[in-house]
């Protein structure tokens, strides 16, 4: 008897059986804005408005004014679920994401029976069609400038169809059959992709895959130079499932579609559009953003024109998540993680044992690097290495440097070594002018006249919390008795 194909269902039924990671309710929820609410409180988590907490991932089966449809959310707000999910060890996730770039396995294209996303079919030619009673988006808070695709992951090709990427961006639904699609500057190669069809004046056709499989959804937000233009995360995604991502061809446009996702939208980019995001609530407010403010909305988000809509004839489960959530950290922080090893160990071997992209930092911001120092040569060395990982990751604006005792997934341990390790007049690093995410609220020009010249620039920061090597023995831990059987005092 073949196993089931790998996609978000069979992961929900895997974390059934594990105690405490999953929830399921019949109780009716509003979408908007009561949905994001009530799990702010069970297992948001990440820099989210506090009261929050870890918790289970959830679905909620009877959303108002939805019949049939399901919304999941916060299956990734966990890195300890992560590794379940991926039946690996949650402190090497990096090592592992790592791993699977070097070896990936590519997407098959499946027949149209084989794909359970195309069971039920809605043309946007269709009389009454409007995707915004079709699909179940939430808003996140009562400001948002509408119902928002949080966790679509959007293909699309280059004209010739010589590459193919994939991409997570911010998607409102603005009417009918209208989208509007922020496509953050520089680095994502479906931006560069949409300029060429730009250039030829041809709107760009794209499917917008939801519902997924964790696999896909922490392998497509990998960024060059990790992989860089002609690399499709999909290939990522299989290597860490050990299993081809399945795609089908569009019903309604000349694209590919995730075969075993539970909604896809097809759709074309539009050249030359533009339109006003919160064009229908002018709250001048997009969505709550990772940083964990909400986002100004952007005067200019592309404009998407839906084709069709593809969905699972089985309650289709609709995914979303809370843009602060830890379920951002374990998307955007894990690949980052992985990068930054790539990188520091090709031209510093052995030296950074280990890399981990915390909740303060949303996954983007800040990187905590354990160092490994083992001769007197190896002073300095440490202070390369967070130079590297700025260069690995623009978006990057604060690393905090700890030697190898000190566990860097407890922040207590790690704000120890700034306390204990550290003096600010000589362990700090200042790189001021750089580039980095247009998301974080302080990269104002009038927060740093003459420095921010413009909107998304920021200073780099450093905090070396590594001992000198020639004092290693003066900040030797408190040793205590090793005691293996410990465990039995509980019993």
């Amino acid at each position: 008897m073949m196993s089931q194909p790998y996609d978000l269902r069979k992961v929900l039924e895997e974390l059934k059986e594990i105690p405490g990671q999953y929830q399921e309710t019949d109780v009716e929820i509003n979408p908007e804005a009561e949905l994001s609410g009530v799990y702010r409180y069970i297992g948001a988590g990440g820099t989210v408005k506090r009261p929050t907490q870890e918790g289970p991932a959830m679905t909620f089966n009877n959303i108002k004014g939805f019949p049939g449809t399901r919304v999941n959310i916060g299956t990734m707000a966990s890195r300890k679920r992560v590794g379940q999910i991926l039946h690996h060890d949650y402190q090497t996730l990096g090592k592992l994401l790592q791993t699977s770039v070097d070896n990936p396995i590519k997407p098959v294209t499946v027949s149209k029976d084989k794909a359970p996303v195309q069971e039920v079919v809605h043309l946007a030619s269709e009389p009454d069609f409007d995707i915004r009673k079709i699909i179940p988006a939430p808003t996140n808070t009562p400001e948002d400038a509408g119902p928002y695709i949080t966790m679509g992951v959007v293909l699309g090709s280059d004209p010739d169809k010589t590459m193919s990427d994939v991409t997570i961006h911010r998607m409102v639904l603005e009417d009918a059959d209208t989208i509007g699609m922020y496509i953050m500057p520089g680095g994502r190669h479906i931006g560069y992709f949409y300029k060429q069809f730009e250039a030829l004046n041809k709107p760009m056709p794209i499917t917008i895959n939801i519902g997924l499989d964790p696999a896909i959804a922490i392998g497509t937000t990998f960024e060059p130079p990790t992989t860089p233009l002609g690399y499709n995360e999909l290939w990522i995604a299989g290597a860490l499932r050990n299993e081809p991502v399945q795609l089908v061809q569009g019903v309604a446009i000349d694209e590919l579609a995730i075969a075993r996702a539970e909604f896809v939208i097809e759709a074309e980019i539009m050249p030359k559009q533009t339109m006003q995001e919160d064009i229908n609530t002018h709250t001048g407010k997009a969505m709550p953003e990772f940083p964990g403010y909400t986002g100004d909305a952007n005067p200019a988000v592309n404009v998407v024109k839906v084709k069709a809509i593809t969905h699972r004839q089985d309650r289709p489960i609709m995914q979303t998540t809370i843009g602060p959530s830890e379920e951002h950290v374990s998307m955007a922080g894990i690949p980052t993680e992985a990068s930054i090893l790539g990188l520091v160990d090709k031209a510093i071997p052995g030296k950074v044992v280990n890399v981990y992209n915390p909740p303060a930092g949303g996954g983007k911001l800040m990187s905590i690097l354990q160092i490994h120092k083992e001769t007197e040569a190896d002073e300095g060395i440490q202070r390369q290495a967070a130079i590297l990982a700025l260069s690995a990751f623009k978006e990057l604006k604060t690393v905090i440097l700890v030697d190898d005792d000190v566990d860097i997934f407890d922040m207590n341990d790690v704000m120890w070594t700034l306390n204990t390790r550290f003096q600010g007049d000589k362990d700090i690093m200042v790189l001021p002018g750089m580039r980095n995410h247009p998301l974080d609220p302080s990269e104002l020009p009038q927060y740093n006249p003459g420095v921010i010249r413009f909107r998304g620039m920021s200073a780099k920061t450093i905090l070396d919390g590594t001992v000198p090597f020639d004092m290693k023995d003066h900040f030797v831990r408190a040793q205590f008795k090793e005691v293996p059987d410990w465990q039995k005092y509980l019993n």
